[in-house]
C-alpha cells in the first residue's frame, strides 16, 4: 500500500501546484504553459508506475512506465526500422497524396455546383466507411508494401480534408469577391489572392485532422498484411507472443509521432496563416 499512499500523495502535490501556477499572475507566460501540461502528464505516469506496482498487476496485462522505457531503451534498431516502413513510407505518402488531391478536388467543386452537389454526398458516405472493411480491400488491390498502406492513408484523409477545403473556399464575404470583380481579377485570380488564403484555417483544420488519422490508418492496414516490419505488424505479432511491454514501446513511438506530426503542421499553420485574428488570439 505504500505506492498506492505515494501515488495519490504525488497526485495531491502535483495538483495544488498546477492549479497555483495556471492561476497565479505568471499563467499566461510560456514557461508555465509548458510546465503544466508537462506537470500534469508526468502525474499520470507516476500514479500508473506505483498503481501497477503497488496492486502487482502482471507484466501481461499492464507493464510500468519505467518496463516499457527499458523496452524502448534496448529495442530502437527495431523500433527505428517500424517507425520507418509505417510512418515514413505509409502515413507520410499517403498523407502528401490524399491532402493534396482533396485541395486540388475541392477546388474543382467549388467551380462545378453539379460536383457540389454530387460529389460531396458521396465523399460523406465513403468517408463513413469502417477501416477494418476497406484497409483488407487495398492491402489485396495493392500488395503488402508499404503502397497499400499509403493507400488506405489516402482513402482515411481524403474525406475530412476535402469537406474542410470546400467550406473554407466559400468562407470569404461576398463584397470581398465583389471587389475583386471591379478590379477584373480572373476566377484564378481571385482563388490564388483571396479565396485560397481565407481558406487556409479551414484546410488546415482539415490537415490537423488528418494527421492522427493517417498514423492510425497505416497501422490498422498492417494488421491485415505487411512485411515483418511495421508497427502494426510488430503490436499484433507481440500481442500473440505476450509481449507487453514491446506492444507499448510500438503504442509510445506512435504516439510520439503523431503528436511531433500533428505539432509540425500547427507550426506551419500558425507561419502561414498570421494574419488571422485566432492566432493573434493564441499569442
Amino acid at each position: 500500500m505504500i505506492w498506492i499512499a505515494f501515488a495519490f500523495l504525488f497526485w495531491a502535490g502535483a495538483w495544488a501546484l498546477n492549479a497555483r501556477l495556471a492561476n497565479g499572475p505568471a499563467a499566461g507566460t510560456r514557461a508555465v504553459r509548458l510546465i503544466v501540461p508537462s506537470l500534469f502528464g508526468l502525474t499520470l505516469l507516476v500514479m500508473w508506475e506505483a498503481v501497477v506496482r503497488g496492486l502487482n498487476v502482471p507484466q501481461v496485462i499492464l507493464p510500468t512506465p519505467t518496463e516499457i522505457a527499458v523496452q524502448i531503451s534496448e529495442s530502437l534498431p527495431i523500433l527505428w526500422v517500424d517507425f520507418v516502413q509505417t510512418f515514413m513510407k505509409g502515413a507520410l505518402s499517403g498523407y502528401a497524396i490524399g491532402c493534396a488531391a482533396a485541395v486540388l478536388v475541392a477546388v474543382l467543386i467549388d467551380r462545378s455546383p453539379f460536383l457540389q452537389r454530387g460529389l460531396l454526398p458521396v465523399g460523406n458516405f465513403a468517408a463513413a466507411l469502417p477501416i477494418v472493411g476497406t484497409a483488407p480491400i487495398l492491402v489485396m488491390w495493392f500488395g503488402f508494401g508499404w503502397q497499400s498502406k499509403s493507400a488506405v492513408v489516402v482513402a482515411m484523409v481524403f474525406f475530412p480534408v476535402l469537406v474542410n477545403a470546400v467550406e473554407g473556399l466559400a468562407a470569404s464575404e461576398r463584397m470581398q469577391r465583389d471587389l475583386m470583380a471591379t478590379y477584373s481579377a480572373s476566377y484564378w485570380q481571385t482563388l490564388w489572392k483571396l479565396r485560397l488564403p481565407a481558406a487556409m484555417p479551414f484546410i488546415f483544420n482539415g490537415l490537423k485532422i488528418a494527421t492522427t488519422l493517417a498514423l492510425i490508418g497505416a497501422i490498422v492496414a498492417e494488421f491485415f498484411g505487411s512485411p515483418i516490419v511495421g508497427m502494426g505488424f510488430r503490436i499484433s505479432a507481440e500481442v500473440g507472443r505476450l509481449n507487453l511491454p514491446m506492444v507499448w514501446a510500438e503504442i509510445t513511438v506512435a504516439a510520439l509521432a503523431g503528436s511531433a506530426f500533428y505539432g509540425i503542421v500547427a507550426m506551419i499553420e500558425k507561419a502561414v496563416t498570421f494574419w488571422h485574428p485566432s492566432q493573434r488570439a493564441r499569442g
